[in-house]
Order: C-alpha cells, then structure tokens, then sequence
C-alpha cells in the first residue's frame, strides 16, 4: 500500500485553477495550500500564501506543519504529477478535504490567474 501512495498517476481529487481563486478570495473557508514543489519552483512563482515543503521532505515534516483538519488543502506542483501522492499522503494522514490542483501551476499560469515570485520578505521578531 505505501509504496503504491507514492506513485505519481491514479485518481485523486482536483480541482480547477478558477475554481481554486474563487476560493482563495473568499473570506471563510478559504483552503490551505501545500505546494510541494522544490523552493526554487516555488520562489521563482506561486500562488500567494501557499505553503512550500517538497514532496521528498513532506512525509518527516507534515507534523510541523500543523495544517488544519478541518479546512480544506489544496496540493500544488508544477504538472500534477507530484501532487497526487501528496494527497495520498494527507488522506492517509486523516486529513478528509483535500485535493489536487487539476495541471498544477502549469494550469494556474495559463489560466494568468495572480502569483507571486521571489523570495519572501523576511519575518519580523
């Protein structure tokens, strides 16, 4: 069963990328993004207030993350490719609403849907 989780095809959840901006410009329930490309992919453009942890470092830091159950998750990758075991894991994980954006970023931008590039301002203390 794990080893099968992290195989990048199969049936998982989508949503569109029009469907996933009418959402984020609501003022509740407003789904959490986990973008779960490289930090290079996600500094160079992505979808403003996501969250970046890489797939390959996903599983070991998914605690830290401290994701609400109870809001809905979105996955994000370049292609929909890694974002499927991402929502696999999640599932797994007991997270219920969670899904992936149908043609990743590759869908987001051709849909000239709004993102952010570079790297984030740093926090204050």
């Amino acid at each position: 069963m794990e080893m099968f989780s992290w195989r990048p095809f199969g049936d998982v959840p989508e949503i569109s990328a029009q469907e996933l901006h009418s959402l984020l410009s609501r003022r509740e329930s407003v789904p959490q993004v986990l973008d779960v490309r490289t930090l290079v992919e996600w500094i160079e453009c992505r979808i403003a207030g996501s969250i970046n942890v890489p797939v390959t470092e996903l599983k070991c830091k998914l605690a830290s993350l401290k994701l609400d159950k109870n809001r809905p998750i979105v996955a994000v990758c370049g292609h929909a490719v890694r974002s499927i075991p991402t929502v696999r894991l999640l599932q797994t994980d007991g997270f219920e609403d969670v899904c992936q954006l149908r043609g990743g970023m590759l869908a987001w931008t051709e849909a000239q849907l709004p993102v952010v590039e570079g790297p984030c301002a740093p926090v204050e203390k």
